[in-house]
């Protein structure tokens, strides 16, 4: 299939929507699980959105902004894995590796903007000494507006206008160099959840983790869905029981305070 011009327009409105959220990490649907379903459904294959969300989320799930710093971008990432899968009849582990390039053109976009918003700082130290709110609020307008339109015009330009020579690149490509890229793919999920888990992960979550592995590797199941509800009741049980157990202890220190007798303000 090919990207129509209407398509390319709503993937490029739905860029500047993501971007913005991504700018301003509002409602976080820049996460690629948003970003990639709602691209599949624009194409029309909503199971392909699904199923490259699942697996970009997992490629991204370890990268964050800090401060100045800026990984692959997720939202054009998301957008052209899907474009990608869709109009060369590659599978989405293949078009994770082929999309990261526009992911990293974007990343260093917005790391340029970075640097050229300074110029504004001056003139914002104007208005906040000046009182003039009006144009102090105006002028945080001017970048917002730069990094939507940015957005919309490097997603339209990648999905609708550069498809035809992306469509020949894939197509030349041999064998064993697609095939790199589709196990190059397959990885990046697991890098990005083992990112995630080397921030997060604690020893006395360690049996979670395990039990999870377990029942996700051995059991033969055609979803993950079992697994997420016995993940969801093992968090029930955790949730209630950290309750239990702050409740006891705010007990015990009532106890506590009343055995010690009266304190200086009971005039004993």
């Amino acid at each position: 299939m090919s990207v129509t011009l209407t398509q390319g327009i709503l993937i490029a409105i739905w860029a500047m929507i993501s971007g913005l959220d991504a700018w301003l990490q509002a409602f976080f649907i820049f996460r690629p699980i948003i970003v990639c379903t709602i691209t599949g459904l624009i194409l029309g294959d909503l199971q392909l959105g699904v199923i490259a969300g699942g697996l970009t989320e997992l490629a991204f799930a370890g990268l964050t902004p800090a401060g100045g710093t800026q990984p692959p971008n997720t939202v054009l990432c998301g957008i052209m894995t899907v474009v990608i899968a869709a109009t060369n009849n590659t599978n989405p582990t293949t078009a994770i590796g082929l999309s990261l390039p526009f992911a990293m053109l974007m990343q260093y976009i917005l790391l340029f903007f970075y640097s050229s918003f300074s110029l504004f700082m001056s003139k914002f130290d104007q208005y906040a000494a000046e009182g003039n709110t009006r144009d102090f609020k105006r002028l945080n307008f001017i970048p917002l507006t730069i990094v939507i339109v940015s957005f919309g015009v490097v997603a339209f330009l990648s999905a609708y206008a550069a498809q035809t020579p992306m469509h020949a690149l894939v197509n030349s490509m041999p064998h064993w160099l697609t095939h790199g890229f589709e196990l190059a793919g397959g990885i990046l999920p697991a890098v990005g959840f083992a990112m995630l888990l080397k921030v997060m992960l604690k020893p006395k979550y360690m049996p979670y983790l395990v039990l999870g592995f377990v029942i996700a590797s051995m059991i033969p199941f055609s979803n993950v869905l079992p697994v997420a509800l016995i993940g969801g009741i093992f968090a029930a049980i955790e949730y209630f029981r950290t309750r239990e157990n702050m409740a006891l202890k705010a007990q015990i220190k009532d106890l506590s305070a009343r055995s010690q007798g009266g304190g200086m303000d009971d005039g004993i």
